[in-house]
């Protein structure tokens, strides 16, 4: 075989119109990822770019919008239990979830209602 998949490059999650100043407090101060510059030619569109780890996170603007409830990033942290409460200090709710054989997990909903979910492989 000539080609190699080599991971994923970013995931995509969509938002409201003009929900920018949200999605940035959300993901950049409660989650602590990192804005990025969107791409000038893109800028238009609307929408923020974040990176975290070894992962990008795109929040695009999609109207009209409805969340997804099923599919979701699932966004790996250490010390699960730190994270959780950092969450919940910041008015985030939690919900428990079945734990993996390999990793203890919670989801979240970001404040536009899309599902997140949180995980510590062991």
């Amino acid at each position: 075989m000539a080609f190699s998949i080599l991971g994923i490059d970013h995931v995509q999650l969509a938002a409201p119109k003009n929900s920018e100043g949200e999605a940035r407090r959300f993901y950049g101060e409660v989650l602590g990822f990192k804005e990025l510059t969107k791409p000038e030619n893109l800028q238009k569109n609307g929408g923020c770019w974040f990176s975290g780890g070894t992962m990008e996170l795109h929040i695009g603007i999609e109207e009209p919008f409805t969340p997804a409830k099923k599919a979701h990033p699932a966004i790996r942290v250490g010390n699960l239990q730190e994270f959780r409460r950092h969450l919940e200090n910041n008015g985030v709710k939690t919900r428990d979830e079945q734990p993996l054989p390999d990793a203890l997990r919670f989801y979240i909903e970001d404040p536009f209602g899309n599902r997140i979910e949180i995980l510590e492989r062991l």
